[in-house]
């Protein structure tokens, strides 16, 4: 990217405006918010964002929209460790999209909230947003959002005694031996979890 070390900046600056805002501003009001001399500027750090492939014009060129790569985050090269401290490495990054590493089929993938604490044990808790892929058949041992009756009920699909079951991760709940008519919404391919600040 050409001025990169300020481009970059600026750029960060227009996504947090997005995301406080769902829109992208006026040329005014973005030379004021980055602090250029003149509306030029503007015209000209947009021109260059449209280039990178960070924005585009609306169908009626009347205004900013984002493009794809304006919600990429930086993805480190380097690992944390999640045990012993370990040494200090590479931390370059390459560009990365949530919905590339998560979303392998956009027309058929609903985000579910998780209510309840029946799969505790599998890591999984109230409040987290499972990404669902919607299908009718899943593998066993899969993580399933299956409609049982008129309710919908986040389980791992099992096999017992010859018969599909719905299993919890958490020791107090029963396994599910679904009676009468029931189907697989879809199978869980992801969650998201937001971790609250101090």
């Amino acid at each position: 990217m050409r001025h990169a070390n300020r481009d970059a900046d600026h750029l960060n600056t227009l996504r947090q405006y997005f995301a406080q805002n769902r829109r992208i501003p006026s040329y005014q009001r973005i030379a004021d918010l980055l602090g250029f001399a003149s509306r030029a500027a503007a015209v000209k750090f947009m021109g260059r964002m449209e280039a990178e492939g960070f924005v585009v014009r609306t169908v009626d060129d009347d205004a900013w929209m984002p493009a794809r790569r304006f919600f990429e985050h930086p993805l480190a090269q380097a690992t944390v460790q999640a045990g012993q401290p370990a040494v200090a490495i590479d931390v370059s990054a390459e560009p990365f999209l949530f919905d590339d590493y998560l979303v392998k089929k956009p027309a058929d993938t609903v985000v579910v909230p998780v209510q309840g604490d029946s799969m505790i044990e599998a890591g999984i808790f109230e409040g987290d947003l499972a990404v669902v892929e919607r299908t009718a058949s899943a593998k066993l041992g899969s993580f399933v959002v299956a409609q049982v009756e008129d309710r919908f009920t986040l389980k791992e699909l099992v096999k017992v005694d010859g018969v599909h079951a719905l299993k919890a991760h958490n020791r107090r709940y029963p396994l599910i031996r679904p009676e009468g008519v029931w189907h697989i919404f879809g199978v869980m391919v992801g969650l998201v979890r937001r971790y609250q600040r101090c």
